[in-house]
């Protein structure tokens, strides 16, 4: 359910942000028309409300070398707690895995994983991903082309 307590200004000053996360309060009172000590508390409000969670820089992951994504389902031989607490240890230390989600329906994980090519995939799926305990079935997905991304949905 959307928050009912953030007004345009709100959402223009999130827009913005999403936008341009290194923006001055100077630079971001002049984009939404407020004057910087308004902006300025309000962007404490949403930071301290959690709306704004932190601030990061957009890495290209194939400029890092990483330019193959694969997203691969995952299913567990039991879903009881202590099944999804080890392989969820498991692979946040894994640092191919990019994404990692608890899914309803016929998988119980849907990660993606960046990689420097199949190769390199290969090793990560065969040397590390299928001798998690508890792992019964993993389908992988290579994406053709990224349609959309956004980091969260728009204010």
């Amino acid at each position: 359910m959307p928050s009912t307590n953030l007004d345009e200004f709100d959402r223009k000053i999130l827009r913005t942000l999403q936008a341009d996360g290194r923006l001055s309060i100077q630079e971001l009172s002049d984009r939404v028309g407020l004057s910087p000590s308004p902006v300025s508390r309000r962007v404490r409000i949403l930071e301290a409300q959690g709306v704004i969670k932190g601030y990061c820089a957009t890495i290209d992951e194939a400029a890092l070398g990483y330019a193959v994504s694969v997203f691969v389902s995952v299913r567990l031989d039991k879903q009881v707690d202590e099944a999804l607490a080890t392989f969820e240890r498991a692979v946040i230390d894994f640092p191919e895995v990019v994404d990692c989600w608890l899914m309803t329906g016929n998988r119980d994980y849907l990660l993606r994983v960046a990689t420097s090519g199949l190769g390199e995939f290969e090793e990560f799926l065969t040397g590390r991903l299928t001798r998690i305990q508890g792992v019964a079935s993993i389908e992988s997905s290579i994406p053709l082309r990224l349609v959309k991304s956004a980091t969260s949905r728009p204010a």
